[in-house]
């Protein structure tokens, strides 16, 4: 008996992978950072964005998978092939950038919440630098020993631990439900003075988080590892649903726990390590330790894709075994790794890193939907699931949203330089 529900168990866990990993790919403390910096700068008014942001992401999961189950082809191994090999470089360096920003950012953003935490437990608290270097060694010694099978159940726990810790914190902290409902409907908030930030460089950085085009080019690496075929089609649909809702709802409470503490009391986020300083006061130890709890899950779960994005782009790219014990691997792993100690070392503001970062990879979103756009029509690739018209709409319609959203991002860094 115990053995048929280990089966079971294994084969249901099996079945959603591909879309736990991407949800641990996605929320990370990009998504925390830019969702908490959203709720205590502007409360639930941005709520609409991730939605949008959700609903785009869930759409083109289900293109760039479609084209996989119809073609057997990567996304980066079709930009190659019938695009440009150019266009599959400049995914490469683009997203490598992207993830080493944000690497930079995850973790100086953990370390200072753990030296956060760590004041109440050691006068004084223990140096960021040791929490940055206890977690890179962790998450590269997991890396180093650790099977891709073994790799991905741990991500499963890391990533069911954070849902866990941020969901249950939206109950502890949730604003008034009439401000949520608000939320829903489109706006752009004025911008708040005394805080000095712009709507439009943290709408930018939320859609980046949410709608990143690494998702979609990992995507259809893990539809073709997991050998699922046009059969699999209503068996991706549900996964993408699945994924996709989690990363509505957690992406929301982060916001609401924010927006229902810092923003009610008009204090507003300039740095990672308020979210445990500000919170306590305001919402009790224990919601505190909780939110900090999901931080640092968020921040590990995030960090094994990270640092593999360039080894397994080039392995996709050129269509080889993704054997990451080759010693070029381990080096490219381990030089990305390092980059967490950027913020604990040298003092740079891991919350304007994460930002940057995050509205960075939003200004990739316009190539990754024409890319789409383009094989999607392509009769003698997808033949009777070509796009229709009403597909091609929709496709339009969201590369408009993505030109919208990069060029804010871009008017949001140079108005952030200007300051």
């Amino acid at each position: 008996m115990i053995i048929k529900l280990k089966q079971r168990f294994s084969k249901t866990l099996a079945l959603i992978l591909p879309g736990i990993f991407l949800l641990g790919f996605n929320i990370g403390t990009g998504s925390v950072t830019s969702m908490a910096k959203a709720g205590a700068t502007y409360g639930m008014s941005m709520l609409w964005t991730i939605l949008a942001s959700c609903f785009t992401t869930f759409f083109l999961i289900n293109l760039y998978g479609k084209y996989t189950l119809k073609t057997g082809e990567t996304a980066l191994q079709a930009f190659r092939k019938h695009i440009h090999p150019a266009v599959g470089i400049f995914f490469i360096v683009a997203l490598t950038a992207g993830v080493s920003g944000s690497v930079i950012g995850v973790m100086g953003i953990v370390a200072d919440i753990c030296f956060e935490w760590s004041k109440t437990v050691i006068t004084g608290g223990i140096s960021p630098v040791y929490f940055a270097g206890f977690f890179i060694a962790l998450v590269y010694f997991i890396f180093w020993n650790g099977k891709t099978q073994f790799f991905e159940r741990a991500l499963a726990v890391i990533v069911a631990i954070m849902a866990a810790s941020f969901i249950l914190n939206f109950f502890i902290m949730m604003p008034p439900p009439v401000e949520i409902a608000k939320g829903l409907i489109p706006n752009i908030p004025e911008v708040a003075k005394s805080q000095g930030d712009s709507p439009f460089l943290v709408i930018a950085s939320m859609v980046g988080t949410t709608v990143f085009s690494g998702l979609f080019i990992i995507r259809t690496t893990l539809v073709k590892e997991a050998r699922w075929t046009l059969n699999d089609l209503k068996k991706q649909r549900t996964d993408a649903i699945v994924s996709v809702s989690l990363m509505f709802l957690i992406s929301a409470a982060i916001m609401a726990a924010a927006a229902g503490t810092l923003y009610a009391e008009g204090l507003g986020l300039s740095n990672a390590s308020q979210m445990i300083s500000m919170l306590e006061p305001l919402a009790g130890k224990l919601a505190t330790t909780i939110f900090a709890i999901g931080i640092v899950s968020a921040g590990v779960s995030s960090q094994f894709p990270n640092v593999l994005m360039l080894p397994w782009l080039l392995c996709d790219y050129n269509q080889s075994q993704r054997e990451m014990t080759l010693p070029k691997y381990r080096i490219m792993v381990f030089l990305v790794s390092i980059l967490g100690l950027v913020v604990p070392v040298f003092g740079a503001k891991p919350v304007f890193v994460m930002i940057v970062s995050q509205a960075f990879n939003s200004v990739i979103l316009p190539v990754t939907v024409a890319c789409i756009l383009y094989l999607g029509n392509r009769k003698d690739l997808m033949g009777e699931h070509k796009n229709g018209v009403g597909m091609n709409i929709c496709l339009a319609a969201v590369l408009i949203f993505s030109i919208i959203t990069s060029i804010m991002g871009m008017n949001g860094v140079i108005e952030m330089i200007n300051k």
